[in-house]
């Protein structure tokens, strides 16, 4: 197997780019009620960290439980006409918090299911998107391609953050509704791609299409590395991120509309590592810079001990930019190295089976990180018990180092037999 040789060149085609367009929207959207939802916690039902934490925990809460069904029937049915469901599906469960708000039945267990409903459409939109991507993009061109996505992606948590704080102040439960269009611009532009993927695909049993995900992750080495340190990063970037409006909020008193500009600073060093991730991928190779960007990700979440020892907004948003900066490294690298590996035909599957163990653990990292915050503010005031969970997250992402530092030797001395 050859390693991921990134080409470059401008336009992808117009197929890419409506899908391009159709998640650069959403993504938009996505960030508002990402905002929005803690701010509604935290300021009008006056949830508490563990709630807060529940409710993260839902966001995710759907990957372990159908990732890997969702890898098989994924690799069934048409592409294109699921992607548009799952964004419709998307589009009215967003829409059902605002309406539950003003009608005041609006509560943490409502919000709760409304966000697994989101996850559950994601799940299935997020195994389709994979193979969606290899039938437009060649695999030499993978790395551009999934370097724009992620540009756009963070593109939209720099304009997300400030645009949630703006609509949320001025329109309150009604911002989610932003979100919900955007849901229905994605299906629009999805609905114009030719089609994706024919029914009846791979042929065989639920328990033989579920072995071939999960075998292929554990026999490869490649693909099994690339688990593993996926893996250590999700066991504690969770409890920084889900933790993190709690800091900013209770622990240093932030507004919505200061938290949502040090989002959207940090989120520009986002923007700024996509850019410049292609480049570096072609000098150092996606692999090695894939094994360097999550401990220096996970390195600079330690930045927030220097809150006490300057304005907390300005150290706060240096600290995201940084974080974010070389996270934009790990998607781009990671995904294009997995998927220049994976056979097309199986790549739903495989990558179903890789979400279940790596994202499967999230859910449990963001309930643990509210149930510690909850234990500690028993001792400590709530900042310093904010601040010490997510520093216990930062360490543990540190580790993912080791599994992932081989894979690039791996790849050259692959390409040289």
């Amino acid at each position: 197997m050859t390693t991921v040789a990134p080409k470059t060149g401008r336009s992808l085609g117009r197929q890419f780019n409506l899908l391009w367009a159709g998640q650069t929207v959403s993504n938009a959207g996505d960030r508002v009620t990402l905002f929005v939802v803690p701010a509604l916690l935290i300021f009008a039902m006056h949830a508490s960290p563990l709630q807060v934490g529940l409710v993260s925990t839902a966001q995710y809460l759907a990957i372990p439980v159908l990732s890997l069904v969702a890898g098989v029937l994924v690799d069934r049915w048409d592409l294109r006409r699921l992607l548009i469901v799952c964004d419709l599906l998307r589009c009215a469960a967003v829409a059902v918090i605002p309406i539950a708000y003003w009608q005041g039945v609006l509560s943490v267990p409502m919000l709760f299911v409304c966000v697994v409903v989101i996850s559950a459409a994601t799940v299935f939109f997020n195994i389709g998107y994979v193979p969606a991507l290899t039938h437009l993009v060649e695999r030499d061109r993978l790395v551009t391609g999934n370097a724009r996505l992620e540009t756009s992606r963070m593109t939209a948590e720099v304009s997300g953050p400030a645009l949630g704080s703006g609509l949320y102040q001025l329109l309150g439960a009604a911002s989610l509704l932003v979100d919900a269009a955007t849901y229905l611009f994605s299906a629009a532009c999805i609905r114009r791609l030719r089609p994706l993927g024919a029914l009846g695909g791979p042929t065989g049993s639920l328990r033989e299409r579920l072995l071939v995900g999960v075998r292929a992750n554990w026999r490869d080495p490649v693909l099994r590395r690339c688990t593993a340190g996926t893996l250590l990063a999700n066991i504690g970037g969770p409890v920084f991120v889900t933790q993190l409006p709690v800091l900013a909020y209770s622990g240093w008193g932030m507004s919505v509309g200061v938290f949502g500009t040090v989002m959207t600073v940090g989120a520009a060093g986002a923007v700024a590592g996509a850019l410049v991730a292609p480049a570096v991928s072609r000098r150092a190779g996606p692999a090695r810079m894939m094994a360097w960007a999550m401990p220096l990700h996970s390195a600079c979440g330690l930045g927030i001990l220097a809150m006490g020892f300057g304005p907390p907004a300005v150290v706060l948003g240096a600290t995201l930019a940084a974080y974010m900066f070389f996270f934009a490294w790990y998607n781009i690298c990671s995904q294009s190295v997995r998927q220049a590996r994976m056979p097309i035909a199986d790549q739903a599957v495989i990558y179903a089976a890789y979400r279940t163990v790596t994202w499967g653990v999230i859910p449990l990292s963001a309930f643990a990180g509210g149930l510690v915050v909850t234990a500690l503010a028993h001792s400590m005031d709530i900042r310093a018990a904010v601040t010490a969970t997510m520093l216990g997250g930062t360490v543990i992402g540190l580790s993912a180092f080791l599994p992932l530092a081989p894979v690039q030797p791996m790849l050259e001395e692959g390409s040289r037999a």
